[in-house]
């Protein structure tokens, strides 16, 4: 039996699924870092704002693109609940003022639609990331911060 003890010893197609796991998994773990970052941050600044995007959002940090769809369970109002939650934590984290991208319902529409189309090729990308990186992502993309 031979063990393979490193990437390039690895089948290209093996080597490529474990590096995309492993980004996948390091991904998870900096967004629900960051949560609780967010949760620490908030409550020893005191911030009521922060620690009410904080109380709203982390019982539903832990969706994933298609878990939010399951538990929706058919009800459009139970998903944009969800993301609602999740861009604000997103917008305070970068520390968006929403403001500055907006200034008509014109240009309003056209974020909320290049927002959507960056979340929807999010998801397609990995249907089991989750929802709170999928979102900060296509926030960052919609605004073009990076």
């Amino acid at each position: 039996m031979v063990l393979i003890t490193r990437i390039s010893d690895m089948p290209k197609q093996v080597a490529k699924k474990v590096q995309e796991y492993d980004m996948r998994q390091f991904r998870n773990a900096l967004v629900v870092a960051s949560a609780f970052q967010l949760a620490l941050a908030s409550s020893a600044y005191a911030d009521p704002a922060a620690e009410k995007l904080v109380d709203d959002a982390l019982p539903l940090m832990y969706h994933s693109c298609k878990s939010v769809v399951e538990e929706a369970n058919g009800k459009e109002e139970y998903i944009t609940k969800v993301v609602r939650a999740l861009v604000a934590v997103s917008l305070y984290n970068h520390e968006i003022d929403i403001s500055k991208y907006v200034k008509s319902e014109d240009e309003k529409t056209a974020l909320r639609d290049k927002f959507v189309a960056a979340l929807k090729k999010e998801c397609e990308r990995d249907n089991e990331a989750l929802l709170a990186g999928a979102i900060d992502d296509a926030v960052v993309s919609a605004l073009t911060l990076k």
